[in-house]
């Protein structure tokens, strides 16, 4: 599910991001089958965590800027971190460079225009290095080998930007290891089940559950949804190509 009606949540006022979510997301959680809630923005995740887990009892997984490998992985210790002015100016924020990034330089680049950037490349329209360089001219110009995307939109125009930026410049993300700890909490809860119900009844819906689970994503048969009044045929398409075949719009709470 997508709020691309309030798009950029970088520019949102903090109180309005997080009762927006929160209500958008426990009626949505309410409605649907859902076991577990994935916060796939930066900007939401370092405000609205608390508030959503105090009224969910499924798990629900957060996004943190990568500040911490790419401290470690500079070589020159002089790191980056591009992101929304949501999540430039949190706290949060300040408080992860402080922890994991103390012995290097840190630049903060604030952008709202990458989002829409990537929102346009997703939709299926050409996005040129132009475009690109009127953002990251400053980054180029700078002393920095490694860059956090602080945004996930921004890993959509990951290609363009290492073109734009060059081979000195590494460019990092916190997908993957979000991808993993979904995963582990995945299994944590599929394990439960089976402590909790040792027959073989139960061990049938799980298999049964994994596997659909696995067809939908082979086959393509995924859900999207969004809160916009519609959405055009260049991102369905992109949609599909991720096994998002169909779309729907959900009501948007205000």
């Amino acid at each position: 599910m997508f709020d691309n009606a309030r798009l950029p949540y970088g520019e949102l006022a903090e109180q309005e991001l997080i009762s927006g979510c929160v209500a958008l997301i426990t009626d949505f959680v309410q409605k649907q089958s859902v076991s577990m809630v994935v916060i796939a923005c930066n900007t939401a995740s370092t405000l609205i965590l608390p508030s959503l887990r105090a009224v969910l009892n499924i798990p629900v997984v957060g996004v943190v800027p990568a500040i911490k490998p790419a401290a470690l992985l500079s070589r020159n210790k002089h790191i980056g971190l591009l992101a929304t002015p949501g999540t430039i100016k949190r706290a949060y924020t300040h408080e992860l460079i402080a922890q994991f990034a103390s012995g290097c330089s840190v630049e903060l680049y604030a952008t709202s225009e990458l989002v829409m950037l990537a929102e346009q490349k997703a939709a299926g329209d050409p996005v040129t290095q132009q475009e690109l360089a009127q953002i990251l001219s400053p980054i180029l110009e700078s002393e920095l080998d490694t860059l956090v995307l602080g945004c996930t939109h921004f890993p959509i125009l990951k290609q363009e930007m290492q073109e734009y930026l060059g081979d000195r410049v590494s460019l990092l993300d916190s997908g993957k290891a979000v991808a993993a700890r979904v995963l582990t909490l995945k299994l944590q809860t599929q394990q439960e089940w089976v402590l909790a119900k040792q027959d073989n009844e139960c061990r049938d819906v799980i298999r049964e559950r994994v596997e659909q689970e696995s067809k939908n994503m082979l086959y393509g048969t995924g859900l999207a949804y969004y809160t916009s009044e519609e959405i055009g045929q260049g991102l369905k398409k992109t949609l599909a190509k991720f096994g998002l075949s169909k779309s729907f719009r959900v009501s948007h709470s205000e």
